[in-house]
């Protein structure tokens, strides 16, 4: 994929849009599902794989602190993600809309940048896999410590499925635009702040549209 190495911050362009990445850009619940289940076979531990996909959005360590003790949630985040490019990136499939919607910002002229919670080189794997090119890729950063990478890439817009997405974008001054895809509903995303509430992705290029015409 080109143009996802983040070496150096490009110069502001007219139009930066950021985009969480799970149950956003992609579905990854069969494939953390996967995982998960694959870190319990090896570990002994039980983990219950289809609550924890109920759950996405916060890091890692968040969810392994309900099957591990504290003192083991490090050496098994690490596991977890050496487990994950085998497990997580075959089965993991792209939101409905999800191409359409990086490739309206790049034909509006600005660029799509992905922001993400999840390790940088795993998210960059689901999006080599899915064919998805966004200009950039920011990985380990939650909630309101987003806005490091989006006031970086001077992001004007931030597009995201939980509540923690909208509060990276009001952090950062964005416009926060959240898609009910995730596992906060609509009714929760304009409770916590969101500016715009889409179904899914598939409204986002005529939205851009309109947004982009004012």
């Amino acid at each position: 994929m080109t143009g996802m190495a983040v070496s150096s911050t490009p110069a502001p362009t007219a139009l930066t849009v950021g985009f969480d990445l799970d149950m956003t850009l992609i579905d990854s619940r069969p494939g953390i599902k996967a995982a998960y289940e694959e870190l319990s076979a090896r570990t002994g531990t039980y983990i219950d794989a289809d609550l924890t996909i109920t759950r996405l959005g916060p890091p890692l360590e968040q969810e392994l602190a309900h099957w591990f003790p504290d003192e083991r949630i490090e050496e098994m985040g690490e596991l977890y993600r050496s487990l994950y490019p085998d497990f997580a990136i075959a089965p993991t499939l792209a939101m409905r809309g999800a191409r359409e919607a990086i490739a309206a910002v790049q034909e509006a002229g600005g660029r799509a940048i992905v922001v993400t919670a999840k390790h940088e080189p795993n998210a960059k794997l689901h999006l080599t896999h899915l064919g998805i090119e966004a200009d950039a890729v920011v990985g380990w950063l939650w909630a309101e410590a987003k806005a490091e990478a989006l006031r970086e890439y001077g992001a004007s817009v931030y597009v995201g499925d939980h509540t923690g997405d909208v509060r990276g974008a009001r952090t950062a001054e964005a416009l926060s635009v959240a898609v009910a895809t995730g596992p906060c509903a609509a009714a929760e995303l304009r409770a916590a702040g969101a500016d715009v509430v889409l179904d899914d992705l598939t409204a986002f290029p005529a939205w851009l549209a309109g947004h982009t015409a004012k």
